[in-house]
């Protein structure tokens, strides 16, 4: 391997400043230096610096000391090639958030519905006061009050700023929040490097050129180098290529690295050459003018709503100017590439949102007409008057009036409040779940785990405490029940065993001392070899002399470990020429390779397959009922006059090994999973354990789990046998065999990355079952990526797991404990709930409210409910709602129930009944009053006043009493399930407490001070008295509507369904009909009319669709890191050929799972970004 030259400087020779920190390479030799790849490289920097060694002087470093660590020097190195570090791209001001709100279709037709009002108000026509214009100016008392006609214009557009501020408020500090979740992911990413001789981890941010960094298994490259020394590695460079096959990197074919590729296999080290916008992702980051002003005028762009397509990708700037010409030549084709699944709720909301306009559209547009044709045949027909010319104006006037009270009723329908509900639920709930030790990357995922009927768990680390320790052994044909003391070993078996466990592991593995006092020694690194360093020491032996006296760039050769090989090796070469290899794997795997075995005298011995067989039934068996791990250390010795080995036939090579022991490792069960565990089982969830390790040992620690319970038909099977029963004689998976599977499957043993995906889209797209399942999957290697992804919810460990593994996840578990999962489900169906708990509330006032509006203009020519007092109810009072009814904490008794299922409708029976009820309560009310409440109450009545008349008591009442009966209404609403106690739990949310309060008191200063602005007139102390009174019926109503069993109004419909096949099909088969997944098509028959109708109307309502998009939860464009920006889609490399490369989350191991995994099916694959909740890597 790398042999390092001995001529590089001592330690480390920073510019010491007769040098003027002039390096011996600019910015310029590197970054072209970086462009070649492969053989063009290795011919370069043999021509130009020798080798690798000559860069490092170059940089002045040193490959083995690294940098000194002087601030002076790094200081240098950021003047001299930049920091690693990717300026963010400006996040939207707060004026430009303030415009798209203002985009809003429904509050556009306020705003002109206002500026007409507005402007008649001002225009007073000669004569207009004329008796030929008929009595409807009759009723204005003086000329004060007609000029006083501007106010109400005045207050829409009033109410109309405030909407557009709370939005966009809202929208800014969403977006701050994502930016402050950015920088922390980012801050938390560390890099291994080395300084001052030192194996130190730094933050990504803090690299430099010149930097010697570590590389291992599993890292995403923060920054380009050039490999010094290498093991085995293998990169994925797709993110940059778009080629899916992994590449060799050593230093005589291949040491170019990039940053944003993945190391899939191996490790080594490499010294940093490019930073920050230099770097090969820097560069195409600057390509797409994504962080300079100038590059983004330059670079046209062509978003879709998403801000997705791109009209042109340039990769190098030769290329860039053709394209253009190209593109500028033929039309724009958008490529949307994030056509994928919306989640379960949002599909449910915006079905829901379209029946809601639709609704209130035709409600608003007959009673436009109802009033103009009333008013044009009382006028000219029954008054038998003509049209006048000069009382156009005031004609126009009383139109525009009607025009209003349509806007009016239009607004009232439209659910205002529920993409705000959304927003804040979700915004709220992801703050909490960082309590809770969950990291949410998208949005969705936190509602989709409310659905979750199934989780496929790892074992280690998750269900148990990820801290190994050898507890058994098998050395010299003795089998230890503890560890033994080291003079019960042969002295020779006992130097063999050390020797082989210290040098054959990754060199960054070690035992630190506990931080604190008394506490366990600290693991870092991989757990099983710390295990097994851990029995070394316990062997009074030190791991540490061996490795100082064979360095790494003394190991000739290493095997690192992967999912294929299940195995380690590691080769030296002896003083004589000849080789050793020491060896350490799955006990059945190294065993299986192993022709002798050390003897009690530590003489090697003949070890048959017989032999073998019985070690595995005395030996390994046992240990495994224990839940212990067995690993197998074994050596091999190649004689040196047999000549070097081809150390690429691995077969050969891993085979006549001696074995040397066999060692149990313990991973302890955490003692909070069992509890864990049952309470998923409670929930209707589906533990299910998939694990790397023997059926034994997954058995009993399953059974300590409680994932298998005695008594119970439960299968457990390994890997091997999975694929036998699932597969047919060509290979293929078989849905159906799976189907017979997977519904008693609980554990899963000695699977492969492979075997783990494959059960993951089995139980997606199986139609076993009334709902197709929602799965959640935990994962911590590489090789977990494609489950991750194919999941509904990818969870990743934070500690141990790698980058790869975080990048294709939806939640980060910060403690890697299954705990954790359950309180994201607890969350996850709070969210369902909270938003439900606003729709019965919303959908009450909706109701109410349209249906005064409507019959109240209809028969008085007047709403009762006047524009401006709607849209403090609508807007103001629900948006209050929706903060007081989103942010109820989270109970235990959510995990009491089944999940919910997909095609369970938002608006539940008993959700319609206390609907429907309360609007009854209400409207019988409001009738009440609006036609009989002058005699009740003893005042004038408010009925067929005319135009500008002031403000009457009649209809105050009428106002306060409505927004009364909604306020106590609002404390109804806390409860969905039919539950009598409404105030359970109401002081632990002090958000709703103060809200109620706050609404109310604001109530009050509307009615006593709001005057003609909100058409109100001052209340007596009595007349107040009344209305709460009326009020708090409404709590003693809920009561009696709770009383009446739900099973008895079976002609209750249900609302906002999950989606169907047939609308699978409409809108899917555009996309490409061999995208689709059939998983959600066995749908119930009945539904399928009635939502294709639905469908349809969707692209005719302009109003719903701004409806639509204003329940996008746009996340920020903020990509400050090169780590989260290469997972990005909008910055991926354009090859020549194709017009798109699949982003990263597509490519790479999940080339096998194509099509489903990029399709935008229903079973998963990418997640939903298309739809309100972008799913962003960044976040």
């Amino acid at each position: 391997m790398a042999n390092n030259t001995a001529d590089h400087p001592p330690g480390n020779s920073v510019a010491e400043g007769n040098h003027d920190g002039d390096f011996g390479m600019a910015v310029t030799d590197l970054r072209d230096l970086m462009e070649l790849r492969s053989a063009e490289a290795v011919n370069k920097i043999q021509n130009m610096y020798g080798d690798v060694q000559g860069i490092c002087r170059c940089l002045k470093t040193s490959p083995i000391e690294g940098l000194s660590g002087n601030p002076v020097d790094l200081e240098k190195r950021h003047t001299a090639f930049g920091k690693n570090f990717i300026p963010p791209k400006k996040a939207k001001t707060f004026l430009q958030l303030v415009w798209e709100a203002l985009q809003d279709v429904t509050l556009i037709i306020l705003e002109i519905a206002a500026i007409i009002s507005l402007g008649l108000s001002f225009y007073h026509p000669p004569g207009g006061d004329s008796e030929a214009c008929g009595q409807v100016e009759g009723g204005v008392e003086d000329e004060g009050e007609a000029q006083a006609g501007w106010i109400e214009g005045a207050a829409i557009l009033f109410s109309v700023i405030i909407v557009v501020l709370v939005t966009a408020f809202n929208d800014w500090s969403k977006e701050k929040q994502f930016r402050g979740l950015q920088s922390r992911i980012e801050q938390e990413q560390k890099f291994t490097v080395i300084r001052k001789g030192q194996v130190i981890q730094i933050p990504v941010a803090e690299l430099v050129v010149g930097d010697i960094a570590q590389i291992k298994y599993g890292d995403l490259l923060p920054a380009d180098g050039i490999l010094i020394q290498g093991n085995d590695l293998k990169i994925d460079e797709s993110s940059l290529t778009g080629e899916s096959d992994q590449v060799r990197k050593s230093m005589e074919k291949d040491p170019m690295l990039l940053s944003g590729t993945h190391v899939m296999e191996g490790s080594g080290r490499m010294v940093v050459s490019a930073v920050g916008l230099n770097s090969q992702t820097g560069i195409i980051f600057t390509l797409l003018g994504a962080s300079e002003h100038d590059e983004e005028k330059k670079v046209k762009k062509t978003k879709t709503q998403d801000g997705i397509a791109l009209e042109i990708q340039p990769l190098k700037s030769e290329e860039a100017a053709e394209l253009e010409e190209k593109e500028e030549a033929k039309p724009v084709k958008k490529v949307n590439v994030t056509k994928k699944e919306k989640s379960v709720l949002q599909g449910k909301l915006t079905k829901l949102a379209v029946q809601i306009g639709k609704a209130g559209l035709i409600m608003s547009a007959v009673t436009v007409i109802i009033l103009i044709l009333y008013f044009v045949i009382h006028t000219f027909g029954i008054q038998g008057r003509t049209w006048l010319r000069e009382c156009t104006p005031i004609y126009i006037q009383y139109f525009v009036k009607f025009f209003i009270i349509g806007v009016t009723v239009l607004v009232v329908a439209v659910p205002e409040g529920l993409p705000l509900a959304v927003t804040i639920s979700l915004a709220y709930s992801v703050k909490k779940m960082m309590k809770d030790n969950n990291l949410v990357r998208h949005l969705d995922a936190c509602e989709t785990m409310g659905n979750a009927t199934a989780i496929c768990s790892d074992k280690t680390g998750t269900l148990t405490m990820n801290r190994m320790t050898v507890v058994q052994a098998y050395i010299g044909d003795t089998h230890y029940k503890t560890v033994p003391e080291p003079d019960a070993i042969k002295p020779e078996t006992l130097e063999v065993l050390v020797n082989s466990i210290s040098i054959n592991s990754a060199y960054t593995t070690k035992i630190l001392p506990p931080e604190k006092e008394g506490g366990l020694p600290r693991h870092v690194g991989n757990k099983t070899e710390c295990s097994l360093l851990g029995l070394v020491l316990e062997l009074k032996r030190d791991y540490q002399p061996i490795r100082e006296e064979i360095p790494e760039e003394k190991l000739y050769k290493v095997y690192t470990f992967n999912s294929s090989r299940k195995s380690m090796s590691t080769v030296l070469k002896n003083a004589d020429g000849g080789f050793r290899m020491y060896s350490k794997g799955a006990s059945e795997i190294v065993l299986r390779k192993c022709s002798r075995i050390l003897d009690t005298q530590g003489q090697p011995r003949i070890f048959k397959p017989k032999d073998r067989d019985e070690m595995v039934r005395k030996v390994i068996e046992p240990m495994a009922c224990d839940g212990l791990r067995t690993i197998c250390v074994a050596y091999r010795d190649f004689p040196a006059e047999a000549g070097e080995p081809d150390w690429d036939i691995e077969n050969d090579i891993l085979n006549e090994l001696t074995c040397i022991a066999v060692v149990g490792i313990e991973d302890p069960v955490r003692p909070e999973v069992p509890e864990a565990i049952s309470k998923c089982q409670r929930a209707g969830i589906t533990v299910r354990m998939v694990t790397g390790d023997n059926i034994n040992t997954a058995r009993a620690i399953a059974t300590k789990c409680g994932i298998l319970l005695p008594g119970e038909d439960f299968l457990c099977m390994e890997g091997k046998e999975f694929n036998q029963q699932i597969r047919n004689d060509q290979g293929e998976v078989e849905q159906e065999r799976l189907d017979k599977v997977w519904p008693k499957l609980r554990v899963l043993a000695r699977s492969s990355p492979t075997d783990k995906h494959t059960l993951v889209k089995g139980i997606i797209d199986s139609t076993v079952g009334e709902t197709r399942q929602v799965v959640a999957v935990t994962g911590d290697g590489t090789n977990d990526g494609p489950a991750l992804k194919k999941a509904d919810v990818g969870f990743a460990m934070g500690i141990a797991g790698t980058d790869v593994a975080k990048e294709a996840s939806d939640i980060i578990l910060t403690d890697d404990n299954f705990t954790s999962i359950v309180k994201a489900v607890m969350w996850g169906r709070n969210v369902y709930d909270s938003i439900s708990k606003f729709l019965q509330f919303q959908l009450t006032v909706n109701v109410v409210a349209v249906i005064v509006a409507f019959t109240g203009a209809c028969i008085t020519q007047d709403s009762p409910l006047k524009a401006v007092q709607m849209l403090w109810v609508n807007l103001i009072m629900d948006t209050l709602a929706s903060l007081a009814l989103a942010t109820e904490p989270p109970t235990e008794s959510l995990l009491l129930r089944k999940p919910y299922g997909r095609n369970k409708p938002l608006i539940s029976r008993t959700m319609m009944k206390n609907i429907l009820g309360h609007a009854v309560y209400q409207l019988v009310i409001i009738f009440t009053l609006l036609f009989a409440g002058e005699t009740f109450f003893d005042i004038d009545s408010g009925r067929n006043t005319p135009l500008h008349s002031p403000p009457t008591e009649h209809y105050t009442i009428v106002f306060n009493v409505f927004v009364m009966m909604q306020l106590f209404n609002e404390i109804n609403a806390r409860k969905i399930h039919g539950e009598r106690n409404v105030f359970e739990g109401i002081y632990r949310n002090p958000i709703f407490c103060s809200v109620v309060l706050g609404t109310f008191i604001l109530q009050i200063v509307i009615v006593q001070f709001g005057g003609k602005p909100f058409s109100c007139t001052a209340l007596t102390i009595d007349q107040w008295l009344w209305c709460v009174f009326i009020g708090v019926g409404e709590l003693l109503w809920g009561q009696l509507i709770s009383a009446i069993p739900t099973h008895h109004l079976k002609f209750l419909k249900e609302a906002g369904h999950g989606t169907t096949k047939e609308e699978i099909h409409e809108e899917e088969l555009t996309e490409g009909a061999d995208e689709i997944d059939h998983a959600e098509m066995e749908l119930r028959r009945g539904q399928i009319l009635w939502f294709r109708g639905l469908n349809r109307i969707q692209t005719q309502i302009k109003v719903v669709n701004a409806f639509r998009s204003s329940l996008r939860l746009e996340s920020p464009e903020s990509r400050s890191s090169i780590h989260s920006f290469m997972a990005h889609p909008e910055f991926v490399p354009l090859s020549e050929e194709e017009a798109r490369i699949p982003p990263i989350e597509e490519t790479g191991d999940e080339i096998e799972s194509l099509p489903s995994a990029s399709s935008g099916a229903m079973g998963g694959g990418e997640p939903p970004s298309a739809l309100p909740y972008s799913r962003d890597p960044s976040v």
